[in-house]
């Protein structure tokens, strides 16, 4: 169950936030500090970042937290007093903060169950280590070259276990190594990186003899900084690297084995919920007497079907282990070179997703599945297909008894790799989302609405075997606020969403998710959403290390913003190999003028536009240049901007509405034909126009694309003209050679607004005059003046066509040649 808890906040913050930074901008938050707390307490999270004076409440994704004081110490950082209830989940948590003007990223702390110290320096000599008690938390930093040394006493026969939480905690890369050393200096067990933690590690030993037992923590190389924070927990709790089965059905009692704990495998009865959790993430926790594991092991939830777990031995077909439909089947690849086998009865035509789940449980197992008839060969198999974790899509080709093989591909095997693989029906789904706006950035993957305004988002899709139309919807709005959008159709993968709040709609937050069903009311699907923040990305190239997933996104109304934006819909089509000049009107608060910078929301499959274009000090309008291609699909579409203003808190972000932007085939073709004229002379540019579109008004074309030195007239054409022509004049210095690119803009005047075409692509060639007969003085011929078509309808005097005017200018080249012999050069004297 998502909870989130909010108080009133302190009456000196709230006036702060009527006051000068009534126009903040949503904050950012750094990691709350102390990094983690003990559940069963109260504790006092302070959370540093950015346009924090005016915080109202904090988003929790998991139960068990409430704030009893929240409190502003600056704009830079906020207290907050919260109470963790004993039954809150050990781990990691997101937090939020909502401020009255917006929304914070996401960051994290750990929950644990054990009493909390702080490592104290020095104790970084081996022969002074610092003293703890059992079954402790210890918070240290790693400096460079700096090793931590800590002191346990323990008695022969006790478990001592460690766990620690560095680069999970989602501060900076920090790789740890950590161990248990005997007093004589001997390394009983380390541990640096583990399949179950990633660069964090956990182990445990049973203490050999009554004594002083040392851990050492460092940096895996010996680095560290002031920003290698990390929690350490030492105990005798259990600390298991595995469990079997890895999973059950929902509200069964299950029997389980937990694997790899120092002290032998451990069995215990589990209760499974009745019901999912509603991100879908689920682990077991081993505990005793002696204690509790610090984090979970994974542990997968299913609706329909039971487990088959392995017997040994299974290591051929007729060995196999026989399981019936539904379920889904658990082992361990206990040894290398270990194969299991499972059997089962299947029909033909049945249609299967097979996932072998064991990288993504936290175990060591590279699998390699195999499905074959009873007897014979692998007829589908995979090696790595999610990450090193195997999966493929089977139909079964006939009834019979069917074997699935499980082996590792390096012939690897322990008593930790355990794997669970399920047969599902195939089921369609549509994952839900909303694009970054930057690599790894969370800026815009909240909502924060302000108060009689809109915010615009994109949400995208991805389905999984299914298809159609789909309705995009939204649960868990706040008051007043309300979603616009439009379906989206089968061929695309994203979708503009605006969020309007009403005017008198109350200031608050609330956690919801975006949901997405299929028009056909004979579709079905799994409807996901899900938000996701990089915490830890580093070498080589930018690896991402450490993550935090969320099914659920934050909203929020806010204080007013200063100003207001709407698109002017047009009254004409944008055409293919068109541009339109969008216009965007603002509405200012009184006394604010400062200017506004607009940014399309999106662009629609084959249409461009200007990266953003500001609406100046002071002003009210600015035009959007909006540019289709000759692919542009015709239809209509919805349109919406994004805007932003500083103010002296921060940067605002608004939108507009959702406008209609209609794409539509162009409203005549032109055929071209290629000019050629000489240095100073004059010539004429011929087109010939097919109108498919009746207009009313005539149309101003204009030629585009000259070199310099070359000068045109426009034309005006009616809708059944057949023909144009611009007359072409060349200044004697223009440069010679071919001008390629040339083309038509034409713009026709529709509803009182503008549709401009740009049609076609022509050339001119300009070259140099022939040289003048011998003996006579060069000049430049006077030519006839050229002047336009005086009525666009005549039909231009008959023209020579390429072809003509080719075969023309090589015979006056070859006439002058002969009029004008080059003169002959003298032979040099013998």
């Amino acid at each position: 169950m998502l909870k989130r808890f909010s108080i009133l906040f302190l009456a000196i913050c709230g006036t702060l936030a009527l006051g000068g930074s009534a126009f903040s901008a949503s904050p950012t938050i750094g990691a709350p500090t102390p990094r983690g707390v003990q559940r069963g307490t109260e504790a006092v999270l302070t959370i540093g970042g950015g346009n924090l004076a005016d915080a109202q409440e904090l988003f929790f994704y998991t139960p068990g937290f409430s704030v009893t004081k929240l409190e502003a110490v600056s704009a830079a950082q906020i207290k907050a007093t919260i109470k963790i209830a004993p039954e809150t989940q050990l781990g990691e948590h997101i937090v939020r903060v909502r401020t009255a003007t917006g929304i914070s990223n996401m960051m994290t702390f750990w929950v644990g169950a054990l009493p909390i110290i702080e490592e104290k320096e020095p104790n970084s000599d081996f022969l002074e280590p610092q003293k703890i008690a059992m079954n402790v938390t210890v918070t240290g930093i790693v400096q460079s070259e700096d090793v931590d040394y800590f002191a346990v006493e323990a008695k022969k026969g006790q478990r001592i276990s460690l766990e620690i939480e560095a680069l999970r905690l989602g501060t900076t890369f920090f790789d740890p190594y950590i161990a248990i050393l005997d007093s004589k200096r001997f390394e009983l067990a380390s541990s640096d990186d583990s399949t179950l933690l990633k660069q964090d590690g956990c182990l445990s030993i049973v203490a050999p003899a009554d004594g002083t037992y040392i851990v050492q923590v460092r940096e895996s190389s010996y680095g560290g900084n002031g920003a290698c924070n990390y929690r350490l927990h030492v105990g005798n709790f259990p600390r298991p690297l595995a469990v079997v089965p890895a999973g059950g059905k929902l509200g069964e009692e299950v029997e389980v084995r937990f694997l790899g704990d120092a002290s032998g495998e451990i069995k215990q009865k589990i209760k499974l919920p009745a019901t999912m959790p509603p991100d879908g993430k689920f682990g077991l926790y081993c505990q005793d007497a002696t204690g509790i594991s610090p984090s979970p092991l994974p542990f997968r939830l299913s609706a329909d079907f039971g487990n088959c777990n392995e017997v040994e031995p299974n290591d051929t077909h007729v060995e196999a282990t026989s399981g019936t439909f539904p379920c889904a089947f658990h082992g361990v690849i206990e040894k290398p070179g270990d194969i299991d086998h499972f059997k089962f009865m299947a029909k033909k035509g049945q249609v299967f997703d097979v996932h072998c789940y064991a990288r993504r449980i936290g175990s060591p197992l590279d699998s390699v599945m195999g499905l074959a008839l009873k007897g014979g060969a692998n007829f589908a198999s995979n090696d790595d297909a999610v990450g090193p974790d195997s999966y493929f899509r089977v139909t079964i080709p006939q009834d019979g008894e069917f074997v699935l093989s499980i082996t590792d591909h390096l012939k690897q095997g322990g008593p930790t790799y355990a794997y669970r693989v399920e047969f599902t029906p195939v089921v369609p789904k549509i994952n839900l989302g909303v694009p970054k706006v930057a690599l790894y950035s969370q800026e815009r993957q909240s909502f924060p609405v302000p108060r009689g305004n809109r915010f615009a988002t994109m949400v995208s899709a991805a389905r999984v075997d299914v298809g159609g139309d789909l309705a995009i919807n939204v649960e868990g709005l706040p008051a007043k606020v309300t979603l616009t959008t439009e379906e989206m159709t089968a061929g695309q993968a994203l979708v503009p969403v605006v969020l309007e709040a009403a005017a008198d709609a109350p200031v608050a937050g609330s956690l919801g998710a975006f949901t997405a069903k299929p028009i056909d009311p004979k579709a079905t699907a799994l409807s996901n959403f899900s938000l996701m923040a990089e915490y830890i990305i580093g070498a080589p190239g930018q690896s991402i290390y450490w993550t935090g997933t969320v099914s659920k996104a934050a909203f929020a109304v806010t204080q007013e913003a200063p100003f207001k934006i709407n698109i002017v819909e047009p009254k004409v089509p944008l055409v293919q190999n068109g541009v339109m000049m969008l216009k965007i009107v603002a509405e200012r608060s009184a006394g604010f003028k400062g200017p506004i910078t607009v940014i399309p929301l999106y662009n629609p499959p084959g249409v461009s536009s200007a990266t953003s274009v500001i609406i100046p000090e002071g002003q009210n309008e600015a035009l959007l240049t909006i540019n289709a291609n000759g692919g542009a699909p015709i239809r209509k579409w919805k349109y919406a901007v994004k805007a932003n203003a500083p103010t002296a808190a921060g940067v605002v972000w608004v939108s507009s509405q959702l406008a209609t932007l209609e794409v539509a085939a162009p409203y005549m073709t032109m055929t071209f034909e290629r000019g050629a004229v000489e240095q100073g002379k004059e010539t004429q540019m011929f087109m010939k126009v097919t109108n498919v579109k009746p207009f009313v008004a005539n149309a101003k074309v204009k030629l585009i694309g000259l070199p310099a030195k070359v000068t045109t007239v426009d034309v005006d054409i009616l809708k059944d003209t057949k023909e144009i022509s611009f007359p072409i004049k060349t200044e004697p210095t223009v440069n010679a050679g071919t001008t390629r690119n040339l083309f038509c803009q034409i713009t026709i005047i529709e509803n009182g607004e503008p549709v401009v075409h740009n049609i076609g692509a022509t050339e001119l060639r300009i070259d140099i005059p022939l040289p003048p007969k011998k003996d006579q003085p060069m000049t430049v011929a006077v030519q006839p003046k050229v002047n336009p078509m005086p009525n666009p309808m005549g039909m231009p005097p008959k023209r020579l066509s390429r072809l003509e005017q080719l075969r023309l200018e090589q015979e006056e080249r070859e006439k002058a040649a002969k009029e004008n012999p080059m003169p002959k050069t003298a032979e040099p004297k013998k």
